[in-house]
């Protein structure tokens, strides 16, 4: 049935009978240029085009998508989903406690910390200096984590992703913006890809869409701002466990006399070994631990703020009054601009709560923050400024200063869980976004662990979580002191905040399409709002912060000469790629011996035959009688659904038994399948194209048989969403076991160009049957995984900087990273590799 969504003014429309796709009138053509030129033989029956042209686009309606396999993926054995509907009463109050130990853990700790650095900068003098700091704080908190990350930002996730690497993948799944290599046309006909309703209300985002589609230093820079973003992020995972970790620590030294700053650095060591070493177990199970924990805190912070404002002034709720932030400004002036960089921490964590947003829905999110986390906050803040309005000399420990004698020590453990919480939050979401980027060709592999059997996307990268260990302690080992760490921690935060309401922005104008003032809007409030923070935070920069600008600039570079080599290196694959000619003049022999067997050919090349088969055939004495190129492929959307997974095709004539498997991945999905079942997958997945394939061509033949004239006229007009022509008959994957019968009333000659018009029933039935037992036969002599290792390396006459990226900086990340075949588990006698290096 078909579904409308009313999405920012704009008609999107999902349909399992009918959708909306581009037809490319040049698409044909790709068929004789790949698979068979000059016709020499007409097996490339299923038409799917891989080619980059989009002359003569036009927009219209087809029938059921035909995928060229699989409906068999839908039953291999643990195939995970990430589906949070259908759940118990039980399950949803886990989740929710999970989503309190994963989402909130962060922005829940900022008490413990922000008005003790907003104070260090603008000392309290008289009791208008609290209030006015209180309002500032009041405000922070209700314009950044509730009005822009929980009202807007949190719908701007893609398919339930957040972070920004999941806004860089909506863009460019609306416009031709990514400079990723290895993206076809075809990728854009996953039912992820909602393509608009032609309506009046697309004239301003088409404009945008073509600016960002033809010009290159726009995607340039797009993809720097989301690069940028990601490294920020990554900095954050190393300044939120110091920061959160100290502030709660440091609470000893109202608890105990004699305890000194080297004793609480100590201590903050133990405990972030301790954090990280348990951040193998995963989301699901420490989650489920820490999230009563969080609960408690929470109401303590409610609990505890409720306390001061009876005992000591209820006065303070005048804060409310935005006109004490005017007041607070003019007494200090300077002073209170540099407190701006410790007012903005009572909003950290407001980036995790979007990065975290994979493992929870949208709605749960913003329900939980406005009627827990939010009055929880704020009744903490109050409470806190009702304590200093009385104790103006509190303010160096003005959390734990607050706290009422008797409730202390219940109160300092749970806020140091609290504090580790908040550091499980943002490592949490480091992860997530070093898998999105990793997927999208912007980081070198690592080995990612998927810590839970019931939801996808909750991951573990043991690499990074140590990386991270690391540095959190240098930073907590250099640099003690919480106001000095508040300012990097400030840094990282608005580097992240800044580039999402950039990229936020582009959604709005490209995607949400709403009215330009309200875009407007939201852009000079909360970009002019960022900028003014920043510029706070920057003149305290020489403190000790500049390190963490220094590791956020690294981790930069790395993903952009990762992004770039990666780039460099698929674009020569294409350009040294085999000729068809060349196979063709070979022959079916392919110039050499034909063992039986299937070989599965590993490349990144989606079109053509890769350079690195000729380097085989010259190398080897033999190949196999079946071989397949795989090509296993990102695509900018979160999920593939498992039945538009695979795209299956002949390259050869049917004599050379050679195929094209490309296998389409989302950003979040997950890859665990051992190889005993991908060659099950793969070779029942075979047979079924051939199979359709056969039909396919029956079909064509009935219709030859029938009227020239209709032939033609349903070719033409009836498309299939990857560009194959059809006529209405065709049956769905599903329906083939019911369908086999229909190859009693029709057949087609092996060649396409010479469709008899009397074919014979037995000699279809018995070619098809043929080809299907070599298949077999095939498979029972076994499976081979052959992957052809691609290196690049600078030409002699090129750039001293381009040899020193490329030669050295890249060729170090490439030796040092996850190779592909850790991703397979294939035993080694079923595995051959060859490398080959290309001059750019």
């Amino acid at each position: 049935m078909a579904e409308e969504r009313s999405n920012g003014g704009c008609v999107s429309v999902d349909s399992m009978e009918f959708r909306w796709v581009y037809h490319q009138d040049e698409e044909w053509s790709e068929i004789h240029n790949d698979g068979n030129h000059g016709g020499v033989d007409g097996d490339s029956t299923l038409r799917n085009s891989d080619d980059e042209d989009n002359t003569g686009q036009r927009l219209i309606r087809t029938g059921p998508r035909i995928d060229s396999f699989d409906v068999e993926a839908l039953e291999v054995p643990g195939a995970q989903k990430n589906d949070f509907e259908d759940v118990t009463l039980s399950r949803r109050i886990i989740l929710t406690f999970q989503m309190l130990g994963v989402v909130f853990g962060d922005v829940g700790t900022s008490p413990l910390y922000t008005f003790s650095v907003m104070f260090s900068k603008a000392p309290v003098e008289v009791n208008e200096d609290v209030l006015g700091a209180l309002s500032l704080v009041l405000y922070t908190l209700i314009l950044i984590p509730l009005i822009k990350y929980i009202l807007i930002v949190l719908w701007a996730n893609d398919d339930g992703e957040g972070g920004t690497f999941a806004l860089y993948s909506l863009i460019c799944r609306h416009a031709k913006a990514s400079l990723l290599p290895n993206q076809l046309p075809s990728d854009t006909r996953i039912s992820s890809f909602r393509l608009k309703v032609p309506s009046p209300e697309l004239e301003r985002s088409l404009k945008i869409k073509e600016r960002l589609e033809t010009s290159l230093t726009v995607k340039k820079l797009l993809l720097m701002l989301v690069l940028a973003g990601t490294s920020m992020v990554i900095a954050d995972g190393v300044v939120t466990p110091a920061m959160s970790v100290i502030s709660a620590v440091s609470g000893l030294k109202i608890g105990v006399s004699g305890v000194t700053q080297e004793h609480v650095v100590m201590i903050s060591v133990a405990f972030l070994i301790i954090l990280f070493s348990v951040q193998k177990y995963g989301t699901s199970k420490v989650g489920l631990i820490v999230g009563p924990a969080l609960f408690i805190w929470f109401c303590s912070l409610g609990g505890i703020g409720i306390y001061n404002l009876v005992k000591y002034d209820t006065r303070v709720l005048r804060a409310f009054n935005p006109v004490h932030i005017y007041y607070f400004f003019k007494r200090n002036s300077t002073n209170a601009w540099y407190s701006l960089g410790g007012c903005l921490l009572c909003a950290t964590g407001s980036e995790a709560m979007f990065a975290d947003l994979c493992y929870f829905n949208v709605r749960s999110v913003q329900l939980t923050f406005v009627f827990l986390v939010l009055p929880c906050l704020l009744l903490g803040y109050l409470g806190q400024a009702a304590y200093l309005i009385a104790n103006h000399g509190e303010t160096t420990q003005a959390f734990f200063s607050s706290v009422p004698s008797g409730a202390f020590w219940p109160v300092f453990l749970i806020a140091n869980v609290a504090a580790l919480i908040a550091s499980r939050a943002m490592t949490t979401a480091t992860f997530s976004c070093i898998k999105q980027s990793t997927a999208l060709g912007c980081f070198p592999r690592l080995k990612i662990i998927h810590t839970s059997r019931k939801f996808m996307g909750q991951i573990y990268i043991p690499v990074m979580n140590w990386f991270l260990l690391a540095l959190t302690l240098v930073l907590v080992c250099t640099i003690s002191s919480i106001y000095e760490i508040g300012n990097a921690y400030g840094i990282a935060e608005l580097g992240v905040m800044m580039m999402s309401t950039i990229l936020v922005t582009l959604v709005m104008l490209l995607i949400w399409q709403i009215h330009i003032l309200i875009v407007l809007s939201f852009a000079i409030i909360f970009l002019g709002l960022e900028l003014t923070f920043f510029s706070s935070v920057l003149w305290s920069v020489g403190d000790g912060s500049w390190i963490i600008l220094v590791f956020a600039i690294v981790i930069f570079l790395i993903m952009y000469v990762w992004n770039y080599g990666s780039k460099l290196k698929y674009e020569t694959e294409v350009k040294k790629k085999m000729s068809m000619d060349l196979l063709r003049e070979l022959g079916p022999n392919l110039g050499t011996v034909r063992a039986p067997g299937i070989g599965l050919l590993y490349n990144e090349l989606a079109k053509g035959v890769p350079a690195i088969f000729g380097h085989f055939l010259t190398t080897l004495p033999a190949v196999h009688s079946m071989i397949i190129f795989v090509c296993i492929k990102y695509v900018p959307v979160p999920v593939v659904p498992q039945s538009e997974r695979f795209l299956f095709r002949r390259v050869c004539p049917k004599s050379y038994h050679i195929f094209r498997c490309i296998a389409r991945y989302g950003y979040k999905d997950i890859r665990k399948e051992n190889h005993q079942t991908f060659e099950q997958l793969l070779i029942e997945s075979l047979e079924k194209f051939i199979r359709r394939e056969a039909q396919e061509r029956l079909l064509e033949s009935d219709g030859h048989e029938d009227s020239d004239s209709e032939e033609h006229s349903f070719s033409n007009a009836l498309i299939a969403p990857y560009g194959g022509g059809y006529s209405l008959g065709v049956p769905l994957l599903s329906d083939f076991k019911e369908t086999t019968k229909s190859f009693s009333e029709a057949s087609t000659s092996d060649e396409q160009s010479e469709i008899p018009t009397d074919p014979s029933i037995p000699d279809a039935e018995q070619s098809l049957e043929k080809e299907l037992s070599f298949i077999r036969k095939a498979k029972e002599c076994g499976v081979v995984y052959l992957l052809g290792h691609g290196n690049i390396r600078a030409r002699k006459d090129s750039w001293f900087i381009k040899k020193l990226v490329i030669n050295y900086f890249y060729a170090f990340l490439r030796k040092n990273c996850r190779r592909g075949v850790a991703n397979l588990s294939v035993p080694h006698s079923q595995l051959m590799q060859v490398g080959m290096t290309y001059m750019v």
